[in-house]
Formats: structure tokens, sequence, C-alpha cells
């Protein structure tokens, strides 16, 4: 990194900081503290709900998830706007009739304390695990970057969200996700932008398409209905419908954003902005990591992404068996670089299907994969403790080695804001919960002030845990892969309990409760067996968890 890089990185992320705390100290009383005394406006409420979600980890894993697999992805977020407009015209009204800090308090005014507990432990269990996560994430790159101990990072990046949001709240978090969404858009489009320029000067956007079509990387729509296949058409409109509507509309970090809305209106015209704009948004950096993956027909991949494993097998007995598959793959980049250019130049003249070409491309493209594979074998058998998958670090690679100066540590604001804006979400929902389900609920009526420095302190607590979580976690499959996995696992169990407590008045709270408990346990069973896709568990959770209450109740009035 360049002394212009060091420069753009610290000024923008001690900006958010210090204008984070500095502008949103002093908190009179809980609703101040924790709705912003419902004075925040439509766009806001959006911006917030889009940052929450858009962690470092989308703009991390995502890209790598396209270069790998391609645009498919994009069909987890089918579902996001449908389940926009049903939580704007069902859940935001009855929130905010009740006056309510967290769901989790409807629970217990519909159902029972137990019922109450159970949803917002569930939920503080998986937030828990997830905000650790975003704080991980970030600490990836500036490890790979520049080699500092990677739990040393974990502590600066979790101090850095803790210092602001102790300090204001739900106030601070809004006011600085605007900061940071803005951050965001400039890097990621002025990245893309970057990318194109630096193609060939006869590739064109078309020409990318093309080319990333004939690598199947434009494969947008997966009709089958294999339930083991991860995104389709059917698991995004179905197990991502639930998924969105379990997230956005029972997710304190989620609901949090739009209670603090000044209005109902103003809280459902943030909702469905947020339904508008996120899709496109997610087809954005996903075409981004197809951009990535184009320019490496052009330019030559690194066997292996991942850097410090790199380093680890060039310093092993394996070095001589890895150096071996670097020099096929120089060979393979090299055929690519050929076949490409041949295919442009069909382009030209508007030869748009040559089977011979794209069979050619398609080969070297199943090569290149094998040899990596056997890169990760031989990664592996230097160091059986070292996780060999490097999606996380595709895009990571290219911006360290491509960007211009001052680009690279825009970029790096970019992954650093996200990290934070999700991360501070996690917090203040975190301690939200904690204080007003939990401990609020226990030690009976106290001062509005006590209750502002309980959920301080707890704000603090959830910052060390989360800190904690990240020093011990380690890639599985790629980082936005594993938050969405554990959502899923808690998420539709919590949607259930929601569902019947907006729609099924006939359920009482013991029912519910039992029923409850029990889908939950075939959930974590089911996802032992691993025979579905994570996207069907938030369905089948939410049904399973709804037919159980059902029956239950049923025989429970039977038995009176």
């Amino acid at each position: 990194m360049e002394i212009l890089d060091w420069i753009v990185l610290s000024t923008t992320l001690f900006f958010i900081v210090i204008y984070g705390a500095l502008k949103t100290k002093g908190s009179a009383n809980v609703k101040d503290y924790l709705l912003d005394n419902n004075e925040t406006p439509w766009f806001t409420v959006g911006v917030s709900v889009m940052a929450t979600q858009a962690s470092a980890i989308t703009f991390l894993s995502t890209p790598g998830q396209a270069y790998h697999d391609g645009m498919g992805f994009v069909q987890f977020y089918f579902g996001l706007p449908l389940a926009m407009i049903v939580i704007a015209y069902t859940f935001i009204p009855i929130y905010h009739k009740l006056k309510v800090f967290t769901a989790y308090e409807y629970l217990e005014q519909r159902f029972n304390v137990q019922t109450r507990t159970l949803a917002a432990i569930l939920f503080l269990i998986q937030r828990g695990l997830g905000t650790g996560i975003t704080i991980y994430a970030p600490s990836i790159i500036l490890s790979a970057l520049l080699g500092w101990n990677l739990t040393m990072l974990n502590i600066i990046i979790g101090t850095l969200v803790i210092v602001y949001t102790v300090t204001g709240g739900t106030k601070a978090v809004n006011m600085t996700q605007k900061q940071q969404m803005f951050i965001i858009m400039l890097g990621m489009f002025s990245t893309f932008f970057i990318i194109l320029s630096n193609l060939p000067p006869e590739v064109d956007f078309s020409n990318v398409l093309h080319i990333a079509g004939a690598n199947g990387k434009m494969d947008i729509l997966d009709f089958s209905y294999n339930p083991e296949t991860r995104y389709t058409f059917w698991s995004g409109i179905t197990g991502g419908f639930f998924l969105m509507l379990s997230y956005f509309g029972t997710d304190q970090s989620q609901v949090g954003r739009y209670l603090s809305g000044k209005s109902v209106k103003e809280s459902q015209m943030g909702l469905i902005m947020n339904g508008i704009l996120k899709v496109p948004m997610q087809f954005f950096i996903l075409l981004t990591g197809v951009l990535v993956f184009v320019f490496f027909q052009f330019n030559n991949a690194p066997l292996h992404f991942n850097p410090t494993n790199v380093e680890k097998v060039k310093a092993s007995d394996q070095k001589e068996n890895y150096e071996k598959l670097e020099y096929k793959l120089e060979q393979i980049n090299t055929d690519k670089k050929i076949v490409n250019q041949i295919y442009i130049e069909q382009l030209k003249h508007n030869e748009f299907d040559n089977p011979i070409l794209k069979k050619q491309m398609v080969a070297l493209s199943l090569k290149e994969k094998d040899l990596r594979e056997e890169a990760k074998e031989v990664i592996a058998q230097a160091d059986k403790n070292t996780e060999t998958n490097d999606k996380d670090y595709v895009f990571l690679y290219f911006i360290m080695h491509y960007l211009p100066k001052g680009i690279l540590g825009l970029l790096l604001a970019v992954i650093f804001s996200a990290a934070m804006s999700s991360s501070a979400s996690g917090l203040n929902s975190l301690a939200a919960t904690t204080a007003i389900d939990i401990y609020k609920r226990n030690v009976g009526e106290k001062s509005d002030k006590h209750y502002v420095y309980a959920t301080q302190y707890f704000t603090l607590f959830w910052g060390i845990i989360a800190i904690g979580f990240a020093c011990v976690s380690s890639l599985f499959e790629n980082l936005i892969q594993l938050v969405n996995i554990i959502g899923s696992v808690f998420y539709g169990t919590v949607l259930g309990i929601f569902l019947i407590g907006f729609y099924i008045n006939y359920i009482k709270g013991k029912a519910v409760f039992i029923g409850a408990c029990i889908s939950q346990l075939t959930i974590f069973y089911i996802f032992y067996l691993d025979v579905v896709s994570y996207l069907w568990l938030n369905f089948i959770g939410a049904l399973l968890t709804i037919t159980l209450s059902l029956v239950i109740q049923r025989f429970s009035n039977r038995s009176n």
C-alpha cells in the first residue's frame, strides 16, 4: 500500500468513528438511545436497512462467489422484494401500534414470556455469531495485505465499532450508515469502471458479457427442482423469501432500523426502497466478480488466491509439487489469452456462436479448475490445519495487485465501512434485545437513565463477545454463505412464531412455545444430515413451527 492509500483509508474510517461519536452522544432516555426518538426520515431508514445487510462479507465474498460460480447467486435474493411488501404492510403497522422497542416484546403480549424469551435467545445466538463474522471479514483483508496479526486486527476493528455504537446508540448507527453507504457505492462503481478500463482496448462491455457467457458465468436462472442445489429460482423465491421475511421482519438488527422511523409510512417507504434497490445492487456486485473473471482471461491469475497459504506451501516439502502446478497454469493462461483474442475477433464480425471456440474455452476452464483443486490438495498436505478455500481472496487479490494508488485505499475503506455498518447494527440490536427482553423483563422498572447505561454496557459486552468469536473464526466455504447458513438454521423457527402471532389467533402461547422448541431441534438435525440446501431450512422451519403448534393446540383443546 502506498502513502496515498493509507491517507484515504485512515481519514475515512476515523472521520466516521469520531463524527458518529461526537454528534450522537448523550442520549437522555431509552427511546432516544434505541429508537432515535422516532425521528428518522424514510430515506435514512432505507439506507440504514441496506447498509445493515451490506456487510464487508458482501463486498469481500460475493465477487469471489461470482468468479467461481457465476451469477446464479443472485437467485438467493429473488424473494426479497415480495418479503419487503409483506413486512411493510403487515409487520410494521403492528410494531408501531404497540410502540415496542424490540420485535420480541410483541411476542409476550401475543403469547407469553416463555415464547418471547425463546425467540430472543435464538436471535442472540445467531446474531452474536454473525456479528463476529462481520468483524472477522475485514481482518482477513489487512492480515493478507500487511501480514499483521489476525487477532490484533479483530480487536482494533471491533473497538472502532464499539466506540461510536456505545456512545450514540441507534442514532449513531443511522447517521454513520449514510456516510458508509456513500463510500461503499463510490468505491464499487470506481472499481467496476477501472476493471473495464484495464481490459484490452478491443474488449468492450458487450464482449465481456459474451466471454463470461461462453464460460457459463452468466447463467442467472436455474429452474431445476433438485433440493440439494443451493441456488435455484425455486430456492430463492421460496427459501429466500422466508429467509428475508424472517431477517427483515423479526431480526432486531433490521427491525431496530425501521422502528426508529418518524411514522408507519416513513418506515414502509424505507423498507420498500430497500426492496427496489437491493437486488440490482447485489446483481452489480456479482457482475463485478464476473468482470474480475474476464480480466483474468487476459491476465495471469495465480494458482491459489490466498497469499498466506502460498507462502506456507512454498516453505514446505511440497514446494516442488506446487511449482509444477504453477507451471501448468502458466501454459493454460497463455492458451486462454489466445483463444479469447480469437473469440473477440469473431465477435467483431458478429459471429456470436462458434461452438469450437466455446468448447475450447470450457475445456481450458475445466483444466484450470482441476489444477486449482490439485493445488488445494498440495496445500493441505503441507499443512493439514489450513483452510484451502480461497473464494474470499479472489477480489482481495485483484484490488491488491491491479488497482491504482488511492483507489486501493478507497476500496479498503468500502470494505471497512461495510463491516462497521453491519457490525454496529448487530451490536446495537444485541444490546437492545438483551436490555429490554432479558434484563428489564427480570429486574423490573428502573429509571430511563439506568436502562440507557445498561444498554451501553450490554453493547460493550456483546462487542467483546463478537471480537472473541472473530478471533476463533475460520473460513467455511466462504463468508457470505456462512452468515446465511447460520441465519437459516434459526430464522425459520422464529419466523414461524411471528407468523402464528400475526395470522393465526387460534394458537396460544403454550402450544407455540412447545412447537417452536421441537421445530428448532428438528432443524438442527436436518442441518446435521445435510439433505437439503440451507435456504430450504427457512421454509421448513417456519412450516414445521406452524404445523406443530396447530397440532399441539388442537390436542390441548380436546384434553380440556
